[in-house]
């Protein structure tokens, strides 16, 4: 058999460029020592014959030169590309990989984590995570025992999303529900809405509890408020509930639940938002066909996953002083689902 081609290595490139290897090396990592100026020219030999040979850094020697590898491991405590989730994870991916190339990293999926008890699981016989300088960890909820464990081991990581379970802070780059929910509600109560519900996934996630809390707080000046469980009812029984309570307005935490509950109004004859306004909690989890605007929020998915990056960098490089952690804004949506009161309605 014809023997591999021999690698390419940083000796070969200072003799072709006519350089040393120390040169060769301040180059690639784009450094330059204080007491030694690299010549634009020089700079440039270096390259050209680093482009001829087509020379690739050896990780394991720019990880022991550097300390950093420059590979960032991303982990989904959920499968990232079914077509069910692909579109709620598609943007915190797309600005992932828009900041990892600003900043030179590749990104390194982990996707062999096994399913135990019902979820996937960080650490496991074979798991590799220790081939990236540092993690991202996205998912809907992440288990609190394998962030404690990340901060027991010293390992970079940054979730996305709020997390408190930890033993510990938790460096994160998450949305800040609270004060978007409690800027809806805000927004109900000057349209002269006094009778709101919320609809509730019942889950535990601090997304999920950051905005009940956020709805429990502004909620607090109306005449009545109340928080319904919506999981796993029918959008005709949601509905009962409403108007038998003459609740005029519902903030509805899941998008699909909303969609049908809209479609379940307009089946009895009543309007969106006439006789009841439907307000939105964020962007669909799962893909949704509707034609309608809901009034609500969007949560700036893309802009979490690039500061996540920025955040594990830091924490990688050692350049971050304390525990990061970032909530940032959502945008309000106004649309066409949010309007004065109208006169109480008992349909069922």
């Amino acid at each position: 058999m014809p023997s591999a081609p021999r690698r390419v290595t940083q000796r070969d490139i200072a003799r072709l460029a006519g350089v040393s290897q120390a040169t060769v090396s301040l180059v690639l990592n784009n450094r330059a020592d204080a007491d030694v100026r690299i010549a634009p020219e020089t700079r440039d030999r270096v390259l050209r014959a680093i482009a001829e040979t087509g020379y690739a850094a050896d990780p394991v020697a720019r990880r022991l030169a550097a300390r950093f590898n420059r590979i960032i491991g991303v982990f989904t405590y959920e499968p990232a590309f079914p077509s069910g989730s692909r579109d709620f994870f598609h943007p915190f991916l797309l600005g992932i990989e828009e900041y990892a190339e600003r900043v030179g990293c590749d990104l390194l999926l982990f996707t062999s984590a096994p399913v135990v008890d019902g979820r996937r699981r960080i650490f496991h016989q074979d798991n590799r995570l220790r081939l990236a300088d540092g993690c991202i960890l996205l998912g809907r909820e992440i288990d609190g025992a394998e962030l404690h464990r990340l901060n027991r081991d010293g390992f970079p990581y940054v979730a996305v999303g709020r997390r408190d379970d930890a033993g510990g802070p938790v460096p994160y780059v998450g949305a800040d529900y609270a004060t978007a929910v409690g800027q809806l509600v805000e927004l109900a109560l000057r349209r002269g809405h006094q009778r709101l519900a919320y609809l509730s996934t019942g889950a535990t996630a601090e997304s999920s509890e950051d905005r009940r809390r956020g709805f429990a707080a502004a909620a607090a000046a109306a005449d009545g408020a109340r928080q319904l469980p919506a999981a796993a009812r029918d959008a005709d029984a949601i509905l009962d509930s409403l108007l038998a309570d003459r609740t005029t307005v519902a903030f509805v935490e899941d998008f699909a639940t909303a969609v049908a509950l809209e479609s379940a109004t307009r089946r009895r004859g009543l309007g969106v938002p006439g006789d009841l306004s439907i307000l939105t909690l964020g962007d669909p989890t799962v893909p949704v066909p509707t034609d309608i605007a809901f009034t609500g929020f969007h949560i700036p998915r893309e802009e979490m996953g690039r500061q996540a990056v920025e955040v594990l960098t830091g924490v990688i490089d050692g350049s971050a002083t304390g525990v990061q952690q970032r909530l940032l804004s959502c945008e309000l949506v106004e649309g066409d689902t949010l309007g004065a009161p109208g006169p109480a309605v008992d349909r069922r």
